[in-house]
């Protein structure tokens, strides 16, 4: 095993000379280029919807429980920096076997939905000038223009996807912040969602908001899966991880305060999928409408292509290792080139084929069960090899356990059929695995018997 992740450590970059070639900075614009394109352009409404007045202290709430997370994969990664790193991170904690294989390729997965998701806003939000944001076709076709985009600029290099993610976060960044101390400057902070009454369904509702909360800081294991390509990896992995968080817990509270204190709760919840752009319009007028629109599509963009970047990456890893089955379908050139273009395929079908609250809930239960499981690895296996704190380790797991009931319990009552789509998914994911695995054993064993 030790000698497979040797050879795996290499995996990802274009080449011997692409290795650890993205900065410190462009690591973190990478990061926050993801979490930012979908935590306050895409989530925005749905954590309103649940959390009601009190929705800005859902993302703080979910910032906790992401940095507790982030323990774990900062432990992982400081030992062993790895493109790829979060199937790394399973391997080294499970072995090379089902478990391992399922958890990574749930990860990827969410990876891929979350771009579908950031996909279609940036659709919603360029359809929304001339007030086409609930044409169906038009929304598919403006998430996979989006995608196609991502998918040359990856294919240019890893010089071209760092360039242009530091570029864009500095953008988009101080684009959202000028919006949202406008908007806070123009409504105050008395009217609004904040003039409401607390009256929320209860605790569970809002505790199972903090999975959307988790699901727009999630954009950090984009770090991690290119770990292995960042300069002084063992120093500056864990580094990006938390100066990104911080960065993104930052931008989402002045966001969520601007958008309350312009919008009701009932109008942050009717205009879910573009609330920034509803909420520019009464605080700043059409010209800070349209400001937020163009920051949005900035927003978003960035956050597929790096997303597309990272999730290709933890892919070619995983075919490397042998952990999930590939095939040419008769193209030419390297498995990351392949991963590419099968990346922005399945992203492209999501998002033709659901909703922005579906596809956002899909991804909130591939990701909760996947980090439950690198928890419980690290704890069970790993935590005296690399230094971890059991008691770190647990609260984590228990914070995930504790959200993921919750937000299953809510969507039983809102939209049971998710639920059921998570778990067959999951089920699918983990059935596959077993059968490819098995199948490669009976391969091997096989190979042996007739040498």
């Amino acid at each position: 095993m030790e000698h497979d992740h040797e050879k795996n450590d290499a995996v990802g970059g274009d080449s011997d000379l692409s290795r650890n070639s993205i900065t410190l900075s462009g690591a973190v614009a990478m990061g926050t280029g993801v979490m930012i394109g979908a935590g306050i352009f895409a989530l925005t409404g749905q954590i309103a919807e649940l959390a009601g007045p009190l929705f800005p202290l859902s993302f703080v709430a979910g910032a906790v429980v992401t940095a507790l997370a982030a323990y774990s994969y900062i432990k992982m990664s400081n030992a062993w920096p790895s493109s790829g790193g979060i199937a790394m991170i399973l391997q080294k904690a499970y072995g090379p076997g089902t478990v391992a294989a399922s958890a990574s390729l749930l990860m990827a997965l969410s990876m891929v939905i979350n771009e579908s998701l950031v996909a279609r806003t940036f659709a919603t939000y360029a359809l929304r000038p001339f007030g086409l944001e609930e044409n169906t076709l038009l929304l598919s076709v403006g998430a996979v223009v989006l995608i196609v985009f991502a998918y040359l600029v990856n294919a240019a290099g890893n010089r071209s996807v760092s360039g242009f993610s530091l570029i864009m976060s500095a953008v988009k960044i101080g684009g959202i912040a000028l919006f949202a101390i406008a908007a806070i400057w123009a409504s105050g902070f008395s009217g609004g969602a904040f003039a409401e009454p607390v009256g929320m369904q209860g605790a569970e509702a809002f505790i199972a908001s903090v999975a959307f909360s988790i699901l727009a800081f999630k954009g950090f294991t984009t770090i991690t899966n290119s770990g292995g390509e960042i300069v002084d990896p063992h120093r500056n992995v864990g580094r990006t991880i938390m100066i990104a968080i911080g960065i993104c817990v930052a931008t989402y509270l002045l966001v969520a305060v601007a958008v309350g204190s312009s919008l009701t709760i009932d109008e942050i919840v009717e205009a879910r999928d573009y609330s920034l752009a509803a909420a520019a319009g009464p605080a700043l007028g059409d010209a800070g409408f349209y400001f937020t629109v163009v920051i949005a599509l900035a927003a978003t963009a960035s956050g597929v292509i790096a997303s597309v970047f990272a999730v290709s990456r933890m892919l070619t890893m995983l075919t490397d290792m042998k952990m999930i089955p590939h095939s040419h379908f008769g193209m030419s050139g390297s498995i990351r080139s392949h991963m590419l273009i099968y990346t922005v395929v399945v992203a492209g079908v999501l998002a033709v084929l659901f909703d922005l609250s579906r596809i956002a809930s899909l991804g909130a239960f591939f990701y909760l069960v996947m980090d439950m499981l690198v928890h419980w690895g690290v704890f069970r296996h790993l935590r005296h090899e690399v230094g971890a704190k059991a008691s770190i380790l647990l609260v984590a797991l228990a914070a995930d356990a504790v959200v993921l009931a919750a937000f299953t319990a809510v969507k039983l009552q809102s939209d049971p059929s998710i639920v059921l789509y998570a778990l067959a998914g999951i089920t699918a994911v983990f059935a596959a695995e077993h059968m490819f695995l098995r199948r490669n054993e009976a391969d091997a064993s096989q190979r042996h018997n007739h040498n």
